[in-house]
C-alpha cells in the first residue's frame, strides 16, 4: 500500500505574510523563433518564472512550475513561435490557469541573438550581438507583454570635446589664424573628446501583443548613441567610427532622449498606455566609475514632452 506524502508548500505559514514574487530563476531553454521566408531563428534562452503568494500559503508548488515551464517551451521549440514575447505570454498564463492561489505570473526570458550587416565603410560582411528581452505579466484582467532588446555602440563626452576646441581655437589665435577659417576648421574637424563604450536599453510593454518589431527597436538603441560599433573594422570602418562619434558627441543624458525621440517617431500605432524603458549605461574610459540614465513612461506622456520639445 503506497504512502499518501503530505503537500508541505499548501500548508499555513508561520508568518502570515504573502510574497510578490515566488519562482526559480536560471532556466535555460533553447526557443525557436520564425521568420517568413527565412531559416528560423533558434536561441539559447534563459528564463525567469514567478507568482505571487497569498499569505495563508507556506509554499509555491515548485515543480507545478517547472512543469509548465518545460511544456510550453518544449511547445516553443518544436512548433515555432513568432514573437519572443509570445513565448512569454503563453507560459505566463498556463501559469496562471494551474495555480489556483495566484492572481500575477510573471515570465521573462533574455537570449543572445547575432545578426548579420555591412561594414560602413569597407562594405564587409560581419555580425554583431544583440541581447534579446523579453517579457510577460498575466493576471485575471488579461496579459501585458514586453520586447525590447540590450545593444552595444560608442559615445563622446561633450564636455571635455568643448574643451579641447578651446584648447584648439587658442591655439590657432596664437598662431594667426582668423576667427572665420578658424570657426570652418572645427566645424569640419570634431576635436577630440574622451570616448567610451555604451550600453543602451530599450522595451516596450503594452497589453496583449506590442506589435512591436524587433529589428526597429534594435536601430532605434544603436543610432541613440554617438556612432554604432562593428566587430570586423578595416581602418576606413575605423576612420568613419571615429569621426562619426567625434561629430555627434553625447552625454548619457542624450542617448536616453534620443531613444525617446526614435519610439515617438516610429512607434504610431502604440496605445498611450504602454510603457517604454529607455537606459543607457557608459563604460568610461577615464575615471574608475561608469555613467547611467534611464527613463520609464507611458508613451502618451512621451509623446507630449518630445512634442513640446520640438
Amino acid at each position: 500500500m503506497s504512502q499518501q506524502l503530505p503537500d508541505v508548500q499548501a500548508s499555513a505559514p508561520d508568518v502570515t505574510v504573502g510574497l510578490s514574487q515566488v519562482g526559480v530563476t536560471g532556466v535555460e531553454k533553447l526557443v525557436k523563433i520564425a521568420r517568413p521566408g527565412k531559416r528560423p531563428i533558434v536561441l539559447m534562452a534563459e528564463f525567469e518564472v514567478f507568482v505571487d503568494l497569498p499569505s495563508w500559503r507556506k509554499g509555491a508548488d515548485m515543480s507545478r512550475n517547472m512543469e509548465v515551464v518545460d511544456e510550453i517551451l518544449e511547445e516553443a521549440t518544436r512548433e515555432e513561435a513568432y514573437r519572443a514575447e509570445e513565448v512569454c505570454g503563453d507560459a505566463a498564463e498556463r501559469l496562471l490557469e494551474k495555480h489556483d492561489y495566484t492572481s500575477r505570473a510573471e515570465v521573462s526570458m533574455e537570449a543572445a541573438f547575432m545578426k548579420r550587416e555591412q561594414t560602413p565603410e569597407s562594405d564587409r560582411e560581419t555580425q554583431h550581438t544583440v541581447d534579446i528581452i523579453a517579457a510577460a505579466t498575466a493576471t485575471d484582467e488579461g496579459t501585458r507583454e514586453e520586447i525590447g532588446a540590450r545593444v552595444d555602440g560608442m559615445t563622446v563626452c561633450p564636455c571635455s570635446q568643448g574643451m579641447s576646441e578651446a584648447r584648439a581655437r587658442t591655439a590657432m589665435e596664437d598662431l594667426g589664424v582668423d576667427d572665420e577659417t578658424i570657426d570652418a576648421f572645427l566645424e569640419e574637424v570634431p576635436q577630440p573628446g574622451h570616448s567610451q563604450r555604451g550600453h543602451a536599453t530599450l522595451t516596450v510593454e503594452a497589453d496583449g501583443d506590442p506589435q512591436v518589431d524587433l529589428d526597429d527597436v534594435i536601430d532605434i538603441a544603436r543610432d541613440a548613441m554617438s556612432a554604432r560599433i562593428y566587430n570586423l573594422a578595416k581602418r576606413p570602418d575605423e576612420d568613419h567610427m571615429t569621426y562619426e562619434s567625434h561629430a555627434d558627441a553625447k552625454f548619457v543624458e542624450d542617448c536616453v532622449r534620443s531613444m525617446a525621440e526614435g519610439v515617438v517617431d516610429e512607434f504610431h500605432h502604440l496605445p498611450d498606455d504602454a510603457v517604454v524603458t529607455m537606459k543607457q549605461s557608459n563604460d568610461e574610459s577615464i575615471h574608475q566609475h561608469n555613467a547611467h540614465a534611464e527613463r520609464v513612461v507611458d508613451v502618451g506622456t512621451l509623446r507630449s514632452e518630445v512634442r513640446t520639445d520640438q
